[in-house]
């Protein structure tokens, strides 16, 4: 294993060398030709929650069915009950749509941000295609089958039932069944950038070097001719910086492409005094746009967003982003909301961006799957370094099937996601159960399929297992996850554990994929013992304790290139029998429904952030019975004052954003008083609690 590795920014293998140099412009701004059209297709579908036969036909009678806007799931409500006896089978959605007359002799693609698991799509009874896996973007050719100036009829079959040839086979959270994302057509001249690859962009853009002087760029575009005759085809490569100004234009000297055959084009660039994409400090974004020309016909356009950054990982000292060493705050992500499951929305995901920027994230795992196009949006908008993985959780299938999927999984994630300066890892599994030959040899696969895929980024893979096991020896960077305190040992065994490891490994790139314990904002009790994880007892001060714990082990150890919290909100996993609400995993540092902080959540607020903020810890126990207790306050504060019921118990300052006093209750009601100074400015915090 390397001692140290520099990623750039992405790149994809393969391609024709450059055509012509570019020639760098800083006056002349540039919008790209709108030569597209997209139909949002989320409204008016019927739904049933049963297999249907016949249901692809046109004439197939679904008048009493259920009317349905996606994203929609089947499991909104049964996929969070608890029982783990939520609906996994077949269901049925079908619309209809009135082509256009205008789009007879363009190309039209239907596509699907995700669907779970198994979708077959129909357009006027023609089937289009069967896509295997729940987290993908899909997308068909529908031009033969769909009919311009004439009403169609698209249907289409989806199942979440298990099936051994699919990743995941098993994990801990709820297979939410149902097309829980957008649906579009997108309508492209038939000449364009290739739609059925993988469903990625077709432009891909890799940063070869970079310095302060210069950034010198290849920027790949994969076209076709959809049509029946030969085209003489250029390609534009177009760079604009964040304000639409031109950094770098170069066009191809035109190619004759035959019909029904591709092209890849790969440009290379040169961009003076790049501007540098820095995380949080500085998201910087330029724009790639390709433009495909018949002539001097745009006959498709195709714009991307990337950054230039390099990430550099050492076994000793951490991550460094463009030589800048930032220490990694991060916290793990499932997609799915109280009530609504995965169909959620662009503004919810940007809440939960909003509560993730409040608390100070700056690193986010996207676990256990390929999340929506926004997340990935935001995460380089806002500065985030992701670590994307694909649904190898527990368990393999030893088939040729089940080995093809996983792959095409991980190539999926990579084609579609490849552009995105916040991804720096590329994840192949996470807590495989077995460390046989068959485990060993798809893990060495899709190690290999990443290196292939992307030489830029590393793979990585997360662990829970010996130190001494195979399944952590095939990505490049390492990820464990370690509940010390939660479901073996106690807290302090962490830091002990993390050095003995780095000791026997040490040019091991490690990190902490997970860490955390449940947390119920509705149970509470002083200084808590360690709960027993399946019970029903979860009080929330044992989670804020847990994570004061780890967090000042995790920051006395540079080794650790991520550290990621299990988890940021409470998700759906119905097999679970535990906490307050059966059905939920309640690891997050924010509650289900997104409506409540727990007490972890300033915990780390006050480590990661410099907002001036005080806050009272146990504030949700309300109703006592016992007068002697130990105030707790976190806080980004010069000092902090203690008032109970109008008395002042005193000002104290703290190196570690922990303020602490003794205090006794009086019957009945109790005020307390936290005032936070700093730098001049107070901040207060009140709560009020009951003696009975």
């Amino acid at each position: 294993m390397p001692s140290r590795r520099t990623v750039l920014a992405g790149g994809l293998a393969g391609g024709a060398a450059a055509l012509l140099p570019a020639s760098p412009s800083t006056a002349a701004t540039y919008t790209p030709p709108a030569v597209r059209t997209r139909i949002d297709l989320n409204a008016s579908w019927r739904f049933l929650r049963a297999d249907a036969s016949g249901a692809q036909a046109v004439s197939f009678d679904d008048s009493s069915w259920t009317a349905v806007t996606v994203p929609h799931t089947w499991n909104a409500a049964d996929g969070q009950d608890g029982g783990n006896n939520y609906y996994r089978g077949p269901g049925w959605y079908r619309r209809h749509y009135a082509v256009p007359a205008a789009y007879a002799g363009r190309r039209m693609w239907l596509q699907f941000a995700g669907v779970n698991t198994t979708a077959d799509v129909y357009v006027n009874g023609t089937l289009l295609g069967q896509h295997k896996g729940g987290y993908a973007r899909i997308r068909f050719d529908a031009t033969a089958a769909l009919k311009p100036g004439q009403d169609n009829v698209i249907a289409v079959r989806v199942t979440n039932a298990a099936d051994a040839g699919v990743p995941p086979l098993s994990a801990d959270y709820t297979f939410f069944g149902g097309i829980y994302r957008n649906v579009s057509l997108q309508v492209t001249d038939p000449l364009c950038v290739r739609m059925l690859d993988n469903a990625g962009p077709g432009l891909f853009v890799r940063t070869t070097a970079l310095s302060a002087a210069s950034a010198t760029v290849e920027v790949k575009s994969s076209g076709w001719n959809n049509g029946t005759t030969t085209r003489a085809v250029s390609v534009r490569a177009v760079v604009t910086d964040a304000a639409g100004n031109i950094v770098a234009d170069a066009t191809t000297a035109p190619q004759n492409v035959a019909a029904a055959a591709g092209f890849t084009t790969t440009q290379t660039i040169t961009i003076a005094n790049p501007h540098r994409w820095q995380g949080k400090a500085d998201p910087y974004l330029y724009n790639a746009n390709i433009e495909i020309r018949d002539g001097s016909t745009v006959t498709d356009a195709v714009t991307e967003r990337f950054g230039l950054r390099t990430v550099t990982i050492d076994p000793v000292n951490g991550l460094f982003l463009n030589g800048v060493h930032v220490p990694l705050h991060g916290v793990n992500r499932h997609q799915d909301r109280l009530g609504r499951g995965w169909a959620i929305n662009d503004p919810e995901h940007t809440t939960d961006f909003d509560l993730m920027d409040e608390m100070g994230v700056n690193a986010l795992r996207t676990a256990h799957y390929q999340q929506d196009q926004k997340v990935y949006n935001l995460a380089d908008e806002r500065g985030y370094l992701v670590w994307a993985e694909i649904p190898l959780v527990n368990s393999v299938t030893n088939s040729a099937a089940f080995t093809a999927n996983a792959q095409q999984q991980l190539r999926e994630l990579i084609r579609q996601n490849y552009n995105h300066p916040s991804i720096v890892v590329w994840g192949i599994g996470n807590e495989q159960a077995a460390d046989d030959s068959t485990t060993n040899n798809l893990l060495a696969s899709l190690a290999s399929l990443v290196s292939t895929e992307d030489p830029d980024r590393l793979s990585t893979y997360a662990h829970n297992g010996a130190i001494t096991s195979g399944l952590v020896n095939h990505a490049k960077a390492a990820g464990y996850n370690r509940y010390s305190g939660w479901y073996s040992g106690a807290s302090a065994d962490f830091g002990p554990w993390a050095d003995n490891l780095h000791a026997a490994q040490p040019t091991r790139l490690i990190a902490i994929s997970e860490y955390g314990a449940g947390a119920s904002v509705n149970q509470h009790q002083e200084n808590p013992p360690k709960p027993v994880p399946d019970s029903d007892f979860h009080p929330e001060e044992y989670q804020a304790l847990l994570h004061e714990s780890h967090w000042a082990q995790i920051a006395a150890r540079p080794y650790l290139w991520g550290t990621f919290v299990w988890n940021m909100f409470d998700f759906a996993a119905d097999a679970r029998s535990e906490g307050d609400t059966y059905g939920r995993n309640d690891k997050g540092l924010v509650t289900y429904d997104r409506a409540t902080r727990k007490d972890a959540f300033y915990w780390y607020k006050a480590n990661w952030t410099t907002t001036p903020f005080v806050y009272i810890a146990s504030r949700r126990w309300a109703s006592r019975t016992t007068a002697a207790t130990t105030i707790k306050v976190y806080a980004t504060a010069d000092s902090v004052t203690l008032t109970l019921n109008g008395a002042s118990l005193g000002t104290k300052t703290s190196s570690n954003h922990i303020y602490t006093w003794p205090a006794t209750l009086r019957s009945g009601a109790n005020t307390v008083t936290a005032s936070g100074t700093r730098d001049g400015v107070a901040y207060t915090d009140t709560v009020t609690w009951t003696l009975a």
